[in-house]
């Protein structure tokens, strides 16, 4: 038994299979060339809890601290930022780039309610560092717990 590869351009003459071929690939170029990169990149995140504060790094690489904005609300932290594009051609050279271009925006709910007015910020080698206090009430938050005996 031979096993024969099926093409479905196979019965029409060869102009005819790179006619279909191009016009398939100009379809797949179009539809690839709509798609847009999301309007807003979600930079990583991490978040620590003490006694006293909540402490969140962001990570929002090659930016500068101008072009950071910070809302902090008692319930959460909005982060907003942009990273401008500095591509500069000389002559008749092409640039790729793999570098993102664009908005970050991240919005973090806080697990415990925060002195907005106490936020502490630093910038620094793409990492922001906010230390964001815990109001008087969460710091001296006791739940009592039941236990039940069997």
């Amino acid at each position: 038994m031979t096993i024969v590869r099926y093409s479905p351009w196979k019965t029409r003459g060869l102009a005819s299979q790179r006619a279909e071929i191009t016009s398939l690939q100009r379809q797949l170029d179009r539809m690839f060339e709509d798609v847009k990169a999301p309007v807003f990149r979600t930079p990583a995140a991490e978040l620590t809890e003490t006694d006293d504060a909540l402490h969140l790094k962001l990570e929002l690489p090659g930016m500068e601290a101008k072009d950071i904005d910070v809302e902090v609300t008692e319930k959460a932290v909005k982060v907003l930022a942009e990273r401008k594009s500095e591509t500069q051609t000389e002559g008749k050279g092409n640039t790729r780039s793999e570098f993102y271009y664009g908005k970050y925006q991240r919005v973090i709910p806080l697990k415990a309610r925060i002195q907005n007015t106490n936020v502490t910020a630093e910038y620094k080698d793409g990492i922001l560092n906010l230390k964001l206090p815990k109001t008087v009430e969460e710091k001296n938050k006791v739940v009592r717990i039941n236990l039940e005996q069997n």
